[in-house]
């Protein structure tokens, strides 16, 4: 059963690590892990009520676990730019960087502060500038940085007459476009890296399918009950047809921690046809094999966030 999966994550101690997303579900897990491994954990979150609450549980779980929250709302660049410039002023060297928060699938076409298709903004432009506005700190402590796409991105494709989904708008669309930038960018960040000798791998993974919040109800989002799939979802993971959030979690771990894993790379469940089952090493879907389009995506990026990064 899925359930019994598990890796084991090699000591932490005296490792930074942060964690976007962790206020809940896969990326509560990574946090939790972690923190049992011995890092410090940061986590970056919108609501700061349930970042306080997800803290103390993880410290219930972990005694002694140094955890701090930071504010962070990953559909405004303004906030990005604000948490990136707190801890580069902070000074402290970032170790693992794991990119894990996103939001999936709104009733109906939203925007994010800035005016960008939710999706795409959230999930991947504001990973981007984060990323990118973390660079100096992520050099510093020779990180690994590891960002999670999904299994939606294995088809699919960059919208690039209308990023924006302004016409014909289709929200799974617009979702799968926004996993396949954020393994785009994943590659080509290691590329670039490579090149320019900034001493940071980055690699890719997803979870599989697994019942955490991303179709449950987001109020907030103007989702006021939980989605026919993610009851679905429910029920396949009680009969062990898909994973859990701890199960679900281990690729990202493995990417992020791994002694063997390395830039580029990509993670994932290998059973089931990417639903669930241990991690490891997958091959890169279709979408994701172009580096002309990881390039370009790069480039685009930086246009639409209004700064430029070292090529």
């Amino acid at each position: 059963m899925a359930r019994t999966i598990d890796i084991d994550i090699p000591d932490q101690t005296g490792r930074l690590a942060v964690v976007t997303g962790a206020s809940d579900g896969i990326g509560f897990v990574i946090a939790t892990r972690l923190a049992a491994a011995g890092a410090e954990v940061i986590m970056p979150v919108r609501n700061p009520a349930k970042g306080a609450d997800a803290a103390d549980r993880i410290r219930g779980l972990v005694p002694g676990a140094t955890i701090v929250t930071r504010a962070l709302d990953l559909s405004s660049l303004e906030s990005v730019a604000g948490l990136a410039d707190h801890l580069v002023g902070d000074g402290r060297p970032i170790h693992l960087l794991v990119n894990n928060a996103g939001v999936m699938t709104p009733p109906s076409r939203q925007l994010t502060k800035d005016g960008f298709e939710l999706q795409f903004g959230t999930n991947h432009l504001g990973h981007f500038a984060l990323t990118l506005g973390l660079l100096p700190l992520l050099r510093q402590g020779r990180a690994r940085v590891t960002h999670q796409t999904s299994v939606a991105a294995r088809s699919g494709a960059i919208n690039w007459g209308d990023l924006n989904w302004e016409r014909g708008y289709d929200a799974m669309k617009a979702y799968r476009q926004s996993k396949i930038a954020v393994g785009l960018f994943a590659r080509e960040l290691d590329q670039r890296s490579a090149v320019a000798g900034w001493g940071v791998t980055s690699n890719l993974s997803h979870p599989g399918v697994s019942p955490t919040n991303l179709l449950s109800a987001q109020p907030g989002m103007g989702r006021q009950k939980d989605t026919g799939s993610v009851r679905m979802i429910r029920v396949l993971s009680r009969l062990g047809l898909a994973g859990t959030p701890d199960t679900a979690a281990l690729p990202a771990l493995l990417a992020a921690t791994g002694p063997a894993a390395r830039g580029s790379e990509f993670y994932g469940p290998r059973r089931r046809g990417d639903m669930s089952g241990p991690p490891a090493r997958r091959d890169l879907w279709e979408p994701l094999r172009s580096m002309d389009d990881a390039r370009r995506l790069w480039e685009v990026s930086e246009g639409l966030v209004g700064v430029r990064f070292p090529v």
